[in-house]
């Protein structure tokens, strides 16, 4: 084996190690009690990761095509670690914070697991990146499995406590079934081309029953991971009971990583099927932001309440896919950029809030919530804005440029599936309004005390908001987007 083929894996080089780094840190540690340290060294290795990784812009190749990378997979990537160290920024309050447990089961369920936490989070991101970064289909199914297996680890982490380990079994078990659908939908594909490399499949595909077949086993498959209706059913439960820092990351990087490899997917190798695979994405993306939407409005728990949030926003995305053109892949990636900062801002305050309100996380929690916090109430609303597609946020100009993706297409039918996105963004606000409405206008006769949020929440709620700020009037970032979208 020529090991200078790893040369051109810099980044996932460089989350390995870290991976070991942490795991020296934490076995040399490990009878510490108390690691202030930790955080903060996870968190700046994973920021020289995501400072090096742009300076690997350069499509490169590895293993006989096995790993094939790209400009937009890179930018891709940069945004997925993004993400994730804005995620264990805010980890630190979670691990460190007053939970409502005896100190023995704190000790035993938090302190004790930090540096498996911060382990399970780097192993899912490598997953993510082998994943957006495969050239065949047996290295995007491990990628896959090496993303899907560390969060279930990850969701069950809260065990002594809440629903963490019914989310985790459910997450895991359906996991494991969308697994087995998708490699049947491959062996499909084997069967009818003769190969699993993406660029031989789209030089000798033909449209028979058999593609077809695998075709809609592998989008079942990997609906699942991006949570679109029909596939969605796991969502809240997992979302619920989950830590909220795991949920975090689960509704954002994640998705997005899965959202990236299926258009990559699409575009490489089911190219001469377009016409099929955009008629079930009309389908899944109409079902998608209905439903989430319609459900999203019964919700009295604010974890719940995001998780119909994320499978809406994970119709919006596909929009971006139905084009499967430059403008789509630039779409997608800005939609998922303005969206890791604007989910990831709600989920802050969320987790700031249970960390002082003995973990409740119900929206009654948040009545009168701007007259004793109002700096907190203030950027939640800013991030739901955001969220809903009101301007001058970020989130409108990522909503309008998934609807001018899909509208490149030149079907009717995109247009009327773009036209019924447009209405379900007016049911959208409604929905977000209804915790704006508790946060300023609903009284409490035990309202949420007044509390200082720590650095740490600070500086990711500072992260977030100036990224919804200002990624939609920095025209330069959509254009860097919009230039390397070449997959």
């Amino acid at each position: 084996m020529n090991y200078s083929q790893f040369l051109n894996m810099i980044p996932e080089a460089m989350l390995v190690a870290i991976l070991i780094i942490v795991f020296i840190a934490d076995f040399a540690s490990s009878k510490s009690n108390e690691r202030k340290w930790f955080n903060p060294l996870v968190s700046l290795l994973m920021l020289a990761e995501f400072v090096l990784s742009f300076f690997c812009m350069e499509p490169t190749e590895a293993f006989g095509g096995m790993y094939v990378t790209s400009e937009a997979a890179n930018i891709m990537k940069i945004v997925l670690s993004m993400g994730t160290i804005i995620v264990l920024v805010m980890s630190r309050t979670w691990i460190y914070g007053k939970h409502n447990v005896t100190e023995i089961d704190r000790m035993k369920t938090f302190d004790r697991h930090e540096g498996e936490f911060y382990m399970l989070v780097v192993s899912t991101l490598l997953g993510m990146n082998m994943m957006v970064s495969a050239g065949h289909y047996l290295m995007f199914f491990l990628g896959l499995e090496m993303a899907s297996v560390p969060m279930a680890c990850m969701v069950a982490l809260d065990k002594y406590r809440n629903n963490s380990a019914e989310g985790a079994a459910k997450y895991i078990l359906t996991a494991t079934f969308s697994s087995g659908i998708m490699l049947f939908g491959l062996t499909f594909v084997y069967a009818a081309c003769g190969t699993l490399y993406f660029d031989d499949v789209a030089d000798t595909l033909t449209i028979s029953p058999i593609m077809i077949m695998g075709l809609v086993f592998f989008f079942s498959g990997l609906g699942f991971k991006i949570s679109l209706v029909p596939f969605h059913f796991w969502t809240a439960d997992t979302y619920q009971g989950a830590p909220t820092v795991v949920t975090a990351y689960l509704s954002v990087v994640s998705k997005g990583a899965a959202a990236f490899a299926l258009l990559a997917s699409f575009m490489k190798t089911f190219g001469p099927m377009t016409e099929y695979w955009q008629q079930m994405l009309y389908v899944v993306i109409v079902l998608s932001i209905t439903v989430a939407n319609l459900f999203a409005i019964r919700q009295s728990e604010l974890k719940r309440f995001m998780a119909f949030s994320s499978i809406s926003q994970a119709g919006y995305i596909m929009l971006a896919v139905v084009g499967a053109n430059t403008l789509g892949i630039a779409a997608l990636t800005y939609y998922v950029l303005v969206y890791v900062v604007a989910n990831l801002s709600v989920f802050a305050v969320i987790n700031a809030v249970e960390q002082n309100n003995a973990g409740a996380t119900d929206m009654s929690a948040y009545n009168g919530f701007y007259r004793t916090n109002p700096k907190l109430a203030f950027l939640m609303t800013v991030a739901l804005f955001s969220l809903a597609g009101i301007p001058p946020f970020a989130g409108m100009f990522s909503k309008f440029f998934v609807f001018m993706a899909a509208t490149e297409s030149m079907s009717s039918v995109a247009y009327i599936v773009v036209f019924i996105a447009l209405l379900n963004t007016v049911v959208s606000l409604y929905y977000y309004l209804l915790i704006v409405k508790a946060m300023y206008i609903k009284g409490s006769d035990n309202p949420l005390p007044t509390f200082r949020s720590d650095a740490y929440t600070k500086i990711a709620l500072a992260v977030c908001t100036a990224g919804i700020m200002l990624f939609g009037v920095l025209s330069c970032i959509y254009e860097w987007i919009y230039e390397g979208a070449i997959i």
